[in-house]
C-alpha cells in the first residue's frame, strides 16, 4: 500500500424499487419516502429515492474487500445527493496520507454520470 494508490472499484447492480422496499423491512426505516411513489411525489422528489444508510452500506462493503475490517478504525461519510432507482453505483477509493500507525483513505460512491452520492473518509491500521 502507498499513498495515491487507487482501490479496486466496487460496482453495484442498478438500485431497484423491490431493493428499498427489503432493505426498508430490514433497516427498520419505513419512510415512505423510500418506498410508496405517490408519497415520494407528493412530498416534491419526483419518485422515490433511496436510503443513504443504503448508499452508505455500499461503502462499508468496498472498505470490506479493500482491507480487513478488523483494522477499520475510523470510518465517517456525508451525504451529497439523493440516490433513486435505475441507478447504478460505483464505489471508488484511494489512500491519501498516512501515519506511523494508519492508512488514511477517502471513497465515493457515484452514479453512471459521476455524481457523487456518499463521501466517505476512513483510517485502517497499519
Amino acid at each position: 500500500m502507498e499513498v495515491g494508490q487507487t482501490l479496486e472499484p466496487l460496482q453495484k447492480e442498478e438500485i431497484t424499487h423491490t431493493q428499498l422496499v427489503r432493505y426498508a423491512g430490514a433497516s427498520g426505516d419505513f419512510n415512505p419516502i423510500h418506498t410508496v411513489v405517490p408519497f415520494a411525489e407528493a412530498a416534491g422528489l419526483g419518485g422515490v429515492i433511496a436510503h443513504g444508510m443504503l448508499v452508505m452500506g455500499f461503502v462499508g462493503q468496498a472498505i470490506g474487500q479493500w482491507f480487513e475490517v478488523k483494522n477499520l478504525k475510523k470510518f465517517t461519510t456525508r451525504f451529497k445527493a439523493m440516490t433513486r432507482p435505475g441507478e447504478r453505483i460505483t464505489v471508488q477509493g484511494r489512500i491519501v496520507d498516512e501515519n506511523d500507525t494508519c492508512w488514511i483513505c477517502e471513497a465515493e460512491a457515484v452514479n453512471e454520470a459521476a455524481e457523487v452520492k456518499v463521501k466517505a473518509f476512513f483510517e485502517i491500521r497499519k
